[in-house]
C-alpha cells in the first residue's frame, strides 16, 4: 500500500522522545526504560515551500531531525512480530520545538504541547516507499543549517526499534492508515532564527529544505 497523501489521510502524529542515547545525554536527561511519547495534531504539518514560523512565547527555536513511519494498515495491540506489516513506507520529519517552553513545562511538571505541537512545528517530506528502504535499522539521517552540518546519526543507534514502538504505541491508541510515528532524534539539536535555511537528508534517498520565518 502507498500513502504518499499522508499528510492529507492521516489523523495523527506520534512522537518518541529521547530514542538516541546520546541525545537524552545532551539534554541532562536519563535513557528511558520504556518509549516516551508523545503527539502532534495533523495541523503542524509543513510541506517544501513553506516557511517554518516562530509560535507565540518562543524566543529559542530548535531543530530536531527525524525518520517517520507511514503506517498503511489499521491496528491495535499489534505483536512485534508482525509490526513491520503495519508500515507502508516512510519519511524525514522534523520536530521544531520551542526550547524556552519546553524547558519551562519540564521545570514545572506541565505538558509539552505548546513547546512542540503548534503550526509548522512538523515540516515534512515526501513520501518513501518502503521497499525502497533495504534496512531501516541502519540508516542515515542529517541536517544542517545555512550548510553547517548540525545532526549526523543513524538509526542503528535508536534505543527502541521500529517494531517495538509500533506494539507498545498500539496497545494504547489505535493506528491508522496515514497516522505517522516520528521516532527520535539524533544528538545535535540546536537553535535557529529568522532567514536560516534548514536541508535534511535521508540516506541517499531524499533531501528537503525549509526557511525560518
Amino acid at each position: 500500500m502507498s500513502l504518499p497523501n499522508f499528510v492529507e489521510l492521516g489523523k495523527k502524529i506520534v512522537c518518541v522522545g529521547r530514542n538516541y542515547a546520546d541525545h537524552a545525554v545532551e539534554l541532562g536527561n536519563e535513557v528511558p526504560t520504556e518509549p516516551l511519547l508523545f503527539l502532534k495534531p495533523t495541523t503542524a504539518y509543513l510541506q517544501e515551500g513553506s516557511l517554518i514560523k516562530m509560535p507565540p512565547g518562543c524566543t529559542d527555536l530548535h531543530h530536531e531531525v527525524e525518520l517517520g513511519i507511514v503506517i498503511g494498515t489499521k491496528g491495535s495491540n499489534i505483536p512485534e512480530a508482525s509490526a513491520m506489516n503495519y508500515v507502508c513506507g516512510y519519511v524525514l520529519g522534523l520536530d521544531m520545538t520551542a526550547r524556552n517552553l519546553h524547558d519551562a513545562a519540564k521545570k514545572n511538571g506541565h505538558s509539552w504541547t505548546l513547546a512542540k505541537s503548534f503550526d509548522t512545528s512538523c515540516p515534512i517530506s515526501k513520501f518513501v516507499e518502503k521497499d525502497c528502504v533495504k534496512d531501516v535499522d541502519n540508516v542515515r539521517l542529517w541536517l544542517s543549517v545555512n550548510g553547517n552540518m548540525r545532526q549526523d546519526g543513524n538509526t542503528s543507534d535508536m534505543i527502541f526499534k521500529i517494531p517495538t514502538l509500533i506494539s507498545y504505541i498500539s496497545r494504547s491508541m489505535t493506528l491508522e492508515p496515514g497516522d505517522v510515528i516520528l521516532t527520535g532524534t539524533p544528538s545535535g539539536f540546536g537553535p535557529v532564527k529568522s532567514g536560516d535555511v534548514i536541508v535534511a537528508g535521508l540516506d541517499q534517498l531524499l533531501e528537503m529544505s525549509f526557511t525560518v520565518a
